[in-house]
């Protein structure tokens, strides 16, 4: 695998990269943070609670406003991972998806260790965050898959009956691997996806979903992202499932006017492709962010998974700027996140600034060790 490298950003350029960066991260965790409450709930539930148009504001959870899940957890630690192998490069080591698994092991240990242990400086920052060792229902194949050294790889996947919509979610950072030619991205996005979900229409899912966030972070539009997600699934073994599921979300466009009844219709058995068409179908109908992940995560299924998906999408599109403030102002983590996202995008716009194979600056290696 490879990126390219050598890229001379502007500085127009890099504003509005890391505008999409952090409007990924954080609308992906207010989707999740919209949904999340939500799940388990059936849409009749969710229409009598909340109206036809779902909720209007952030719900009370965990004891408060704003409240993430596993998936914005793991979504944190995939942005850490592609950073630190960026900083590995430097060592001539150049395999992203062990530098991702390292990531999501550190995830890992979060679910089962007190806090953080100080005396591991190897972890980096990230993993010393306090607020990321809540325990928020994390799956069971996310904890199996990452409960060993053992990595899983598409030749070898764990869990490979697990059809969830999980490592979907987690796979939004991949695609702002912009420097990166969509076939590398895909790829990427479905080797990680292989550690915790095995079955192939939860990890091309994942890839495809990469590839539609990775058209957005260059400018382009949903449905450009998957019509190239379309492409670069078709010569995969076991994609039908997947691709049926997108063709689906671009068909439920033409019939009328959007509602939660058709998310629904698409969403039905809640797999990781099905989560993704409901997910397209909204971000392509949405009015706005708002209207898009209302719509998301009000019928009845992974309301989370949804939710987190198409604010992902749509963050991506739009940059920071279009999501809702008044959300954003309840996010739980949201100042760990604007950093993460402020690092993501100077590593990959100015990394070179940062280090080298024969120099580095000292605070930047400490954030992201080489180890």
């Amino acid at each position: 695998m490879g990126a390219t490298a050598g890229a001379v950003w502007g500085r127009t350029e890099q504003q509005d990269f890391r505008s999409r960066v952090r409007g990924t991260l954080l609308g992906a965790a207010i989707g999740d943070a919209l949904g999340t409450p939500l799940d388990g709930l059936s849409a009749d539930r969710v229409r009598e609670e909340h109206g036809e148009r779902g909720p209007a504001d952030l719900l009370v959870h965990h004891g408060r406003r704003g409240t993430v899940s596993h998936l914005t957890q793991l979504t944190l630690f995939t942005l850490d991972g592609l950073i630190r192998a960026q900083v590995r490069r430097d060592t001539g080591a150049w395999h992203p998806p062990t530098d991702l698994h390292r990531a999501y092991r550190r995830w890992a240990a979060t679910q089962h260790d007190w806090g953080p242990d100080e005396r591991r400086t190897e972890d980096g920052w990230l993993a010393r965050e306090e607020w990321l060792y809540a325990r928020r229902a994390p799956t069971r194949a996310c904890l199996l898959g990452l409960g060993d050294a053992v990595m899983g790889t598409p030749a070898a996947p764990k869990n490979p009956a697990a059809v969830g919509p999980e490592a979907v979610v987690r796979s939004a950072p991949f695609g702002l691997l912009v420097g990166w030619e969509p076939h590398l991205v895909m790829q990427i996005a479905l080797e990680c996806a292989t550690q915790t979900h095995g079955h192939p229409t939860a990890y091309l899912a994942a890839g495809a979903y990469a590839v539609v966030v990775h058209a957005l972070a260059r400018g382009g539009d949903v449905d450009d992202g998957v019509q190239r997600a379309l492409h670069l699934l078709s010569p995969r073994p076991g994609q039908e499932p997947v691709a049926e599921a997108l063709q689906r979300a671009l068909g439920a466009v033409r019939q009328g006017l959007p509602s939660a009844a058709r998310v629904a219709e698409l969403v039905d058995g809640g797999s990781a492709e099905r989560v993704l068409s409901a997910a397209v179908y909204c971000a392509l109908v949405g009015e706005d962010v708002r209207h898009g992940l209302r719509l998301a995560v009000s019928h009845g299924g992974p309301s989370g998974a949804a939710g987190a998906l198409v604010g992902g999408m749509l963050g991506a599109l739009y940059g920071e700027t279009a999501l809702p403030p008044a959300w954003l102002a309840e996010l739980e983590g949201r100042a760990t996140m604007l950093v993460l996202a402020d690092d993501f995008a100077m590593e990959m716009t100015q990394g070179p600034s940062l280090h080298t194979p024969t120099a580095a600056t000292p605070g930047w290696l400490a954030r992201y060790p080489r180890a």
